[in-house]
């Protein structure tokens, strides 16, 4: 995917989340059970960045924890909702790739559901890059994208999108699809392999501690990452 479509698409997603971001955040009230054990990642004292926070909701999983939390993301509605929900915490906008904090600030980087809606390899790269430069050295990345080779529903996207691209009327890459949020938006997302993330985490100087897919109730799958600065030789 040429970098200004993947930019134009990244733009898309920010409108899209903007449109959605009410019913979204109704929907985002709370950490699924699976997710809790998280909280353990983040220790006391920790300088903690939620890269892609939407409405805050990280704050109810780490609630008590001695920490500096700061949140960022791409949609303007719900940082707004996240200023109204935790009027206490620090709350921005960013670009969605420039990370508008300085080189090594951060102990600990939550990501979570984020990686999986920037699109092409390009900025992928520059997203995980700019994430690793605003890690401390001995920091941690804790990582989560949707897996979405189980559902039914996700093979007839691909299946649409595949042909799309193979007969040239598409400008995603394979394995990208659109998802619906109702009739009110949609969604891009990289329907990202084991492999696949594995590669490109290690490929943008990250060293895996731990790769696993975690299970969501009967039918949703994340994927899930912890991983550091790889160290230089």
């Amino acid at each position: 995917m040429k970098r200004e479509t993947a930019l134009k698409i990244l733009n898309e997603v920010r409108e899209s989340y903007d449109k959605i971001a009410e019913d979204f955040s109704r929907t985002r009230n709370f950490f699924w059970e699976e997710f809790k054990p998280l909280a353990k990642y983040a220790n006391i004292g920790d300088r903690i960045l939620d890269l892609g926070c939407g409405n805050g909701r990280l704050l109810d999983l780490l609630r008590g924890k001695p920490i500096e939390y700061f949140g960022i993301d791409i949609s303007k509605n719900l940082i707004n909702i996240a200023r109204q929900r935790y009027p206490n915490q620090e709350f921005n906008v960013f670009d969605g790739l420039k990370i508008p904090f300085d080189d090594n600030y951060f102990d600990k980087i939550f990501c979570i559901a984020v990686l999986h809606h920037i699109p092409g390899r390009q900025l992928r790269n520059e997203f995980l890059q700019e994430t690793k430069r605003a890690l401390q050295p001995d920091g941690k990345l804790i990582l989560t994208t949707w897996y979405l080779w189980n559902k039914p529903s996700f093979w007839l996207s691909l299946s649409k999108f595949t042909l799309k691209k193979i007969i040239g009327k598409s400008e995603f890459d394979f394995f990208d699809i659109i998802e619906s949020w109702g009739k009110i938006s949609q969604r891009y997302l990289r329907s990202f392999r084991k492999s696949e993330l594995e590669r490109l985490m290690v490929r943008n100087g990250f060293e895996i501690e731990k790769i696993e897919i975690l299970q969501r109730g009967p039918k949703n799958k994340n994927l899930f990452v912890i991983a550091g600065k790889k160290n230089k030789e």
